[in-house]
């Protein structure tokens, strides 16, 4: 599968935007809406006109239509035909290509199983699930084995459940046909658990291009530190297996329990909206909940902002402004801090997982 080059690439909002994907990864472009993620998709496969070049394996494309880039392309609103049952829509690019029957009916069959959605087969788009109409919608993009696939927050209709199971076949699916991927999302924890990089573009400029643990425990700039939530990061100096995949790290004095995978904790991270304060003791196991100091108050924006220090840790929580009217915070006083353990990031010898 081709590596893809980006070079000096300006449409729309993406101005001289440079950009590598190395062959056979999945990349995930990560960036607020208008960013220009979609707009390098089209540019990538020849959907639209370009300042600059793309290129693969070094060889310029330019002139090239979109069907001789041989790119699969999974839009955002799928585009599925409604009048066509699932293997109809599958099939429809083969049969514009004249594919002979037997080739033709072989190679919907192979997608079919591959997908898990031969039971559908004769079914139409609207006697669909959403996630059913996910796997009909990759499944066409793949029909003609392109050497690239292009997936345009393909999950972003879908509700949480169904978004993260699929994410996981998808990650699989990618893995076992090799094939160079790259995949436009807004969801930072769905890039995530995704990406082989992270390509982070904020108003049709790249910030920061890097395996996920480094953008989230590594942002290069402000505009990236906003973007992913300006997470707090505390050094981890112990660790201790408890059993059972977890593990206890200590962190400015705090004892925390995280996910254990056998290897050492380096660092954690936890976003300040995935932190709970509470004004009274919470009830429950002592899991993760400490006492802490509130040291700071920022109510100017969307989000209210406390500073509290625990431990020896300054974190930063947000919260909306409705739960804070309702709660009597002031600096100085008293609080307890919930750490949910899901939401914990860990960096562990410079790999974030």
């Amino acid at each position: 599968m081709p590596s893809i080059k980006i070079k000096n690439v300006s449409k729309y909002v993406c101005r001289k935007v440079n950009l590598e994907i190395l062959d056979g990864e999945l990349l995930v472009l990560l960036g607020p809406n208008g960013a220009g993620k979609s707009t390098l998709l089209n540019v990538i496969a020849g959907l639209i006109e370009y300042e600059g070049s793309v290129l693969f394996d070094g060889e310029q494309v330019d002139e090239l239509s979109p069907r001789k880039r041989k790119i699969g392309y999974l839009f955002q609103n799928l585009n599925l035909f409604p009048h066509m049952d699932v293997a109809s829509n599958i099939a429809y690019s083969l049969k514009v290509q004249k594919r002979p029957q037997s080739a033709l009916e072989a190679r919907v069959n192979e997608l079919l199983q591959m997908m898990k959605i031969k039971h559908l087969s004769s079914r139409y788009p609207g006697q669909l699930s959403g996630g059913e109409k996910q796997r009909v919608a990759l499944a066409r993009a793949l029909a003609m084995a392109p050497q690239v696939l292009l997936l345009d927050e393909p999950l972003s209709s879908l509700d949480m459940q169904a978004s993260k199971y699929l994410r996981m076949e998808l990650r699989q699916l990618q893995k076992k046909l090799g094939i160079t991927t790259i995949y436009v999302t807004h969801d930072l924890k769905e890039a995530g658990e995704m990406a082989d990089r992270i390509a982070v573009i904020e108003s049709g400029r790249m910030e920061q291009v890097a395996r996920p643990g480094e953008v989230f425990f590594s942002p290069v700039s402000k505009k990236v530190s906003d973007f992913i939530g300006a997470p707090n990061i505390l050094d981890c100096t112990y660790c201790h297996g408890l059993g059972r995949g977890v593990v206890e790290v200590t962190c400015g004095g705090l004892p925390i329990i995280v996910p254990d995978d056998g290897n050492e904790v380096k660092k954690i991270a936890l976003l300040p909206r995935d932190i709970y304060v509470s004004e009274s003791k919470p009830p429950g196991p002592e899991v993760n909940r400490f006492k802490g100091i509130i040291t700071g108050i920022d109510a100017a924006d969307d989000m209210v902002r406390l500073k509290v220090k625990a431990g020896e840790n300054r974190l930063i929580v947000e919260m909306p402004h409705h739960i804070y009217r309702d709660m009597d915070l002031v600096v100085g006083k008293e609080v307890f801090l919930i750490l949910k353990l899901r939401s914990i990031k860990v960096y562990r010898n410079e790999e974030q997982v």
